[in-house]
């Protein structure tokens, strides 16, 4: 036996969950009977939604390619393609920038565990049938991108898993979100009910920013929403578009305020937070998916914010 599994399931401090099930605002005014009012924030805190036209799932280009290899090893190693291949693996991109947009992959790296003395056939075997399938071919020069490659840097990983390396990590947060390309308030998802906007506010972010890039509005947009713990309302929205915006910002941010409701209580219902959807984040992140369980990444208000901001529906994106 490698790994222990300690079950530790406790009851939240009754301070907190007071103000989770009865927030702020419905406590300084009984007469407040919005229901909306009463699910205040499971804690303090900023978080970040971030999108970009940059890719069809309106992705940064370098996690997108990244988390489609990490799919694309498992998958060959699943499928018996690579049968030496064994479970442990990552991966990482480098992608050069021009003028904002992607011009070319320039390194990629994938470590994986490998049965021993498979050591000779990685690189040229993970370049046919992990990287070559992935890789949109306009983006990189064979040759260059060939003797860039790095596999296993160490030269051997035949030990993996939790025998593998010592200590703890928490859960990435940024290969969860967006790969370095945008901010984050810190918080990790993993672990964590939608009561805690650590992890739920983060995808109502990304749906507030996924839908202003959808509906033309700004080809990047970062969207930052702040709360108190046991507050309704968010006390901070906040909108980046990077110079990329076709609108004034400040119209971005009063056409969030009209299309999305921020509140704790509000995205968890129009985003289902509440279903038994989460295990199939731990692994290739948390957005860009083309999943219906991730209803974070629909774009639904697209249109509606399109016409709103009067601009010609033409030009949006098609996402």
């Amino acid at each position: 036996h490698t790994c222990a599994v300690i079950n530790a399931i406790d009851k939240q401090s009754p301070d907190i969950a007071q103000g989770v099930d009865r927030a702020w605002e419905t406590r300084i005014d009984p007469g407040d009977t919005d229901e909306l009012d009463l699910a205040g924030a499971g804690d303090q805190g900023m978080m970040f939604g971030y999108a970009s036209n940059e890719t069809e799932e309106l992705m940064p280009l370098p996690i997108s390619l990244a988390h489609k290899l990490a799919k694309r090893l498992a998958d060959v190693r699943r499928a018996e393609i690579l049968p030496y291949l064994r479970p442990d693996g990552k991966t990482q991109v480098t992608v050069r920038y021009v003028d904002g947009r992607p011009a070319e992959v320039e390194k990629v790296l994938i470590s994986t565990q490998h049965r021993d003395g498979a050591e000779s056939l990685l690189k040229d075997d993970l370049w046919e049938h992990v990287i070559e399938p992935v890789v949109p071919e306009e983006l990189y020069d064979a040759r260059k991108l060939h003797k860039a490659l790095l596999v296993n840097p160490t030269g051997r990983f035949v030990i993996g898993g939790p025998m593998g390396d010592c200590g703890l990590t928490g859960r990435k947060i940024i290969v969860d979100t967006y790969g370095g390309m945008a901010r984050h308030g810190g918080g990790a998802f993993s672990g964590k009910d939608p009561s805690k906007v650590d992890r739920s506010a983060a995808y109502a972010a990304r749906y507030v920013a996924k839908n202003v890039v959808a509906a033309g509005l700004a080809e990047r947009a970062e969207v930052q929403v702040a709360y108190a713990i046991g507050v309704a309302h968010p006390v901070s929205v906040m909108v980046e578009t990077f110079g990329t915006e076709k609108i004034g910002r400040s119209r971005i941010l009063e056409l969030i305020d009209e299309h999305f409701d921020l509140r704790p209580g509000a995205f968890r219902e129009y985003l289902r937070l509440h279903r038994p959807i989460y295990q199939k984040t731990a692994a290739y992140g948390h957005f860009g998916r083309e999943d219906h369980d991730f209803t974070w990444e629909r774009t639904d208000k697209a249109a509606s914010l399109r016409a709103s901001a009067g601009l010609d529906s033409a030009a949006a994106v098609n996402a």
